[in-house]
């Protein structure tokens, strides 16, 4: 199936250097470039995208206002944001997660990692960039928001442990082997932890774990 990709940057050069990409992909498509966060809302809709690459400053509406008018419209429910950040400069990041966005990278990762996160996303998996912008993420939450309804609490021993891990980037497979589980077991565990916390994807569910505390930056 090809992956149909939206890109979205106010810089030319980037946008075009994207496009090329991943247009060198056999399975994917740039179905449409949008220079604003407004511009990206309507192409998404419009050229029938799977997934958005989304960078966050941009004019007229930032990727994070962006993200979330895409996440919290029901036509659009299909279509995946992939948000991109500058290492330590961009603080809103934390933010395009609580949005909807489904992942994020850094601007300076290598083009095959690009191309492996857009697939990751699109399949329907969360993707956070490993490394500095992990470690991002912890400053961020580490003064988390109001504490998150339906949060842990609502959760068995079990699949709080699967949280956790989930939270620390553990695929399903690394979930499997860290409680000498099956891989369908944990994936069926984190299908559940999803359904009993409304989250849309893997990324709310690592937003969880910070802000109700069950997983704590820098420990666990």
């Amino acid at each position: 199936m090809t992956i149909r990709v939206l890109l979205a940057d106010d810089q030319n050069l980037v946008r075009a250097a994207f496009a090329l990409l991943v247009a060198s992909a056999p399975d994917m498509e740039v179905v449409g470039e949008a220079g604003t966060g407004r511009q990206a809302v309507e192409l998404a809709r419009s050229a029938r995208a799977d997934l958005v690459v989304m960078d966050v400053r941009m004019p007229d509406l930032d990727g994070i206002e962006a993200t979330r008018l895409i996440a919290a419209d029901d036509d659009l429910a299909g279509v995946k944001v992939l948000v991109l950040t500058t290492y330590d400069t961009d603080e809103n990041i934390v933010e395009a997660l609580r949005a909807g966005a489904s992942g994020f990278l850094v601007k300076d990762t290598r083009p095959a990692e690009l191309l492996d996160a857009i697939r990751t996303v699109a399949a329907g998996e969360a993707l956070l960039s490993p490394g500095p912008t992990a470690r991002l993420i912890e400053r961020f939450l580490r003064s988390p928001a109001a504490p998150v309804a339906g949060g842990p609490d609502c959760l068995s021993a079990r699949e709080r442990e699967v949280l956790a891990l989930v939270a620390r980037g553990l695929n399903n497979t690394e979930i499997a082997e860290s409680l000498g589980l099956s891989p369908l077991t944990a994936k069926t565990h984190v299908s559940r932890i999803m359904g009993k916390l409304g989250a849309r994807d893997r990324a709310q569910l690592v937003i969880v774990a910070y802000e109700s505390g069950l997983v704590t930056p820098g420990g666990g």
